[in-house]
């Protein structure tokens, strides 16, 4: 079936380096926003050691990730090797079911990063609606949060039409905009003596924490709320087969991309505890950084930090789209989602799985709760994470994988490594976040997660009947398709 898949989903050029792969993973530091208050709710100050381990965890994934990228440099990150990996060679049945657990990886991550698309949508609009009395006049919250998306979505898509490389000089651009700004602003603090140590070591943890089983199943919910933002910058390998040299570039972009978030995570939190106190962040749950800018720089300070906090927020929709759009292609070059996912440009752009990723987001912002969002997105990371290491493990342990060539290679024993984090994620961080959701929301986005992850059984076994029918057509207009496809590849 390799050849037909091959024919009937387009390729995507190589035309970026690590220096742009970086660019466009920038985003990632700021997905600490949406927690920055919701962390400390449970942990109070203890939250900064939970960013600083969350990020060091991510270290010990993408370490396999990196690996298995430069391994298989046709797939795309997470979703691709993993499907690469979870499959039988030459299968003659009716239904492979290691291809299954494959595509469901696959399906997982690209849950995880669609939401972040609605989620700082949402925010966008809340932040739009605080800032100008003439919207807050004419438009609700959430009409506003509506209106941001379909502006937003439609500017983007206009950008990456032209392809990756276009989108990673947006990503230049807003990087320049908003994280240097960010900078400053967790800098300033400390310069100007408004950092309060005694805010942080006076606050450790909540006055009721206890080692109990109730505490140690909401610390496991925690990390994987925190995993969704910390570990997210494992999004820089997923542009595997569009590196000019993968063995290079990834693990630099990787890396990268891992430096700066371990840095900017723990430095945001303890800026924010250290000027507002836990109390002072509770009280300012979704947006606690406007207060930090007002303490630091005035009133005018806090209007610049909105607009800020806006171009990053625009970032890290870019970095989501293009990430989400990547893993529906490489699903359906897998033959895990139906052909018409993978369809490109001649830019080689993914242009229907962008629509795709556009239109269910806008779903989601009509849905209005940003923690039910953010929540069911937590399961499907979860899930891809656990999936994907035990891939990395397969591929250790499987003679064929294990002789492939390594361009990048992980410490010796890594395979341990993987299967350790592979099981904290499942089922201990699964099993947490599900019980923390049902403490703090109920259990309608537990629900909205797994009857999302459930439709893409559904889905696979269309997706099988279609290859089915492409396998079957006369000899004659297969070769066509693989002449087409071999005219594409030789292009590349």
């Amino acid at each position: 079936m390799r050849e037909d898949s091959v024919s009937e989903v387009d390729h995507l050029e190589r035309s970026i380096d690590w220096k742009q792969g970086l660019s466009i993973s920038l985003g990632v530091p700021l997905l600490i926003l949406p927690s920055l208050g919701y962390i400390p709710l449970y942990l109070s100050a203890a939250a900064i050691l939970i960013w600083g381990l969350s990020v060091i965890q991510g270290f010990f994934q993408n370490t396999a990730y990196a690996e298995m990228a430069t391994t298989f440099p046709k797939a795309s990150g997470l979703p691709g090797y993993a499907q690469h990996i979870f499959r039988t060679e030459n299968y003659k049945g009716k239904y492979d079911k290691s291809k299954l657990i494959g595509g469901f990886s696959a399906w997982s991550y690209w849950f995880a990063w669609n939401p972040v698309l609605a989620i700082f949508a949402i925010l966008v609009g809340g932040y739009l609606h605080g800032l100008f009395p003439v919207l807050s006049a004419t438009f609700t919250e959430h009409q506003l949060a509506l209106i941001s998306g379909l502006v937003i979505f439609a500017g983007l898509f206009i950008v990456n039409w032209f392809g990756l490389k276009d989108g990673a000089i947006l990503g230049y651009i807003l990087a320049a905009v908003s994280l240097i700004p960010l900078i400053i602003l967790t800098i300033a603090p400390f310069a100007t003596g408004h950092v309060e140590l005694a805010n942080i070591t006076g606050n450790w943890v909540p006055a009721d924490w206890a080692w109990d089983i109730h505490h140690i199943l909401i610390l496991f919910g925690i990390f994987a709320i925190a995993q969704w933002s910390a570990c997210g910058w494992e999004t820089a390998a997923i542009y595997g087969p569009e590196y000019k040299n993968p063995a290079k570039d990834v693990p630099k972009a990787l890396f990268a991309c891992g430096i700066i978030c371990f840095f900017s995570y723990v430095l945001v939190q303890t800026v924010v505890i250290g000027v507002l106190g836990v109390d002072g962040v509770l009280a300012e749950p979704v947006s606690p950084l406007i207060p930090v800018a007002q303490a630091v720089f005035g009133q005018a300070g806090s209007i610049i930090t909105i607009i800020i906090l806006i171009a990053a927020m625009v970032l890290i929709i870019q970095t989501a789209y293009l990430g989400s759009s990547r893993a529906m292609h490489s699903m359906s070059a897998e033959g895990n989602l139906p052909k018409v996912f993978g369809k490109t440009n001649r830019h080689g752009t993914p242009f229907i799985a962008l629509l795709v990723t556009a239109a269910f987001n806008m779903v989601l912002i009509s849905m209005g709760s940003l923690a039910a969002i953010l929540a069911a997105a937590a399961i499907g990371y979860t899930c891809a994470n656990g999936i994907s290491l035990f891939a990395y493990v397969n591929a250790k342990r499987q003679p064929a994988l294990a002789r492939l060539e390594r361009p990048f290679k992980a410490p010796k024993g890594w395979k341990n490594v993987a299967m350790l984090f592979g099981l904290f994620n499942l089922p201990l961080c699964l099993v947490g976040v599900v019980y923390l959701n049902s403490l703090e929301i109920g259990w309608t986005s537990t629900w909205v997660g797994f009857i999302v992850l459930a439709l893409y059984i559904p889905i696979w076994f269309y997706s099988q009947h279609e290859s089915k029918r492409v396998n079957h057509k006369p000899a004659t207009v297969r070769s066509s398709y693989n002449d087409a496809a071999s005219r594409k590849v030789s292009n590349l």
